[in-house]
């Protein structure tokens, strides 16, 4: 497996951890450790976008977010893909769609960062994504109230898990999604990128 599909047997639970990830860091080591076990996972997948539709410049080149991810996120229940350019596919539910189609069987759970909950009724078909597989939301610095008062958490509100049963998650059907909280951690892939540590090999 280099950036195709892992092997995963049937009632296996995997998270699904996209991303442009530009550059990879900490705090997203952090939101797959906690997943793992706040979740009730058997393993997390990094999925490593080609490109990200709502950002008008390009990301890194992929190889190069690939070998970063892979250097940065050690854990051997932690597989790091670039899945998405092999299956030709951009937006969330259309991955989703061709890895269910894949790996009949498997339990998937969408796992994001309470800054992308409380913009994802921009995405692409978000209703289709809350109701095809579980979402776990890990809370990040500065995003835990516009998380929660987001539309999509209040139109799925009655969908939302109690945190003290987040480890059900794995085993609940769509729509379920949890929100849990972390230890604040200050990365950001921006402010990475902004500092000049972050180099292009373009």
């Amino acid at each position: 497996m280099r950036n195709g599909v892992p092997f995963a047997r049937p009632g296996q639970r995997i998270g699904l951890f996209g991303g442009s990830f530009d550059p990879p860091h900490e705090g997203h080591v952090h939101v797959t450790r906690t997943s793992l076990k706040k979740f009730g996972l058997d393993a997390v997948w990094w999925l490593v976008s080609p490109g990200n539709p709502l950002k008008e410049r390009g990301p890194a080149p992929l190889e190069q977010r690939l070998a970063a991810a892979r250097s940065l996120m050690q854990h051997p229940r932690v597989k790091v893909t670039g899945i998405e350019e092999q299956l030709g596919t951009r937006a969330t539910i259309d991955t989703l769609d061709a890895l269910q189609a894949r790996c009949p069987g498997v339990r998937f759970v969408w796992i994001m960062g309470a800054d992308n909950l409380a913009q994802f009724h921009n995405w692409d078909r978000w209703r289709q994504i809350l109701d095809s597989v579980p979402v776990g939301v890990v809370a990040r610095p500065g995003d835990r109230i516009s998380a929660r008062m987001s539309p999509a958490a209040q139109i799925y509100r009655q969908f939302r898990l109690d945190g003290q049963a987040s480890h059900m998650l794995g085993r609940a059907e769509a729509p379920a999604w949890c929100f849990v909280n972390m230890p604040m951690m200050p990365h950001s892939s921006t402010a990475i990128r902004e500092k000049g540590t972050w180099v292009s090999s373009r």
